[in-house]
């Protein structure tokens, strides 16, 4: 495959880190950037549509798209499957597309394996006690599963340094400020905008000898 046009933006964060929240902001604010939406095996949760928040499918199907190929990534937490389709990625990316992945670390890794210049992002909270506030403060997580959160939180924060960036989510609207300054810088880069605007470049050039 040629080089892509498109950037890949992987945001990262243990659970609780706010990234939802961020990802839904720099969206909005953002409407060029397209959000990925995975394969899941897990349930819809009350209010989630099909094709929005996932792509639910049963664990029969998901394993039939893994035998072929189709996943970018593809990882299992806490029993559930979540994936990322590859020809999709690809033909946004040809196209000039800019993607964001909303994915976990072992997605990231197996991402940047096939596009080293993706991206990476990493949400982190202020501190392991405010994650666990965090947390515990939603109200939906077993004593079990927050544990398994917390730990699972230390082991990401343990690979923070193989990121690009990492934005601290110790205020919002500053966390918020912080994403959509990657993005926009990241798109403002010499060898992004040589690919993306060649066209006017050229233009421009052979104008500006006669």
């Amino acid at each position: 495959m040629s080089q892509p046009i498109g950037n890949i933006y992987i945001v990262v964060a243990p659970s609780g880190a706010g990234k939802t929240s961020l990802v839904a902001a720099l969206l909005q604010a953002e409407p060029s950037v397209e959000l990925s939406v995975s394969y899941s095996t897990r349930p819809a949760r009350k209010g989630e549509i099909d094709g929005k928040h996932y792509h639910f499918v049963d664990r029969a199907v998901f394993d039939a798209m893994v035998a072929r190929g189709d996943f970018l990534e593809h990882a299992e937490v806490y029993g559930n499957c979540y994936g990322t389709s590859a020809p999709w990625i690809r033909s946004r990316l040809e196209v000039g597309q800019d993607i964001l992945l909303e994915i976990d670390w072992q997605g990231a890794e197996q991402v940047r394996k096939v596009f080293p210049g993706a991206v990476g992002i990493f949400i982190a909270p202020p501190s392991i006690e405010e994650l666990e506030r965090r947390l515990r403060g939603r109200d939906t997580d077993t004593e079990d599963v927050i544990l398994r959160r917390l730990a699972s939180a230390r082991a990401e924060i343990d690979k923070i340094a193989e990121y690009d960036y990492i934005v601290v989510n110790d205020d919002f609207e500053r966390a918020r400020q912080d994403l959509i300054s990657i993005v926009r810088a990241r798109r403002l880069r010499s060898e992004v905008q040589c690919r993306r605007l060649a066209e006017m470049f050229r233009y421009m050039g052979s104008a500006g000898a006669q």
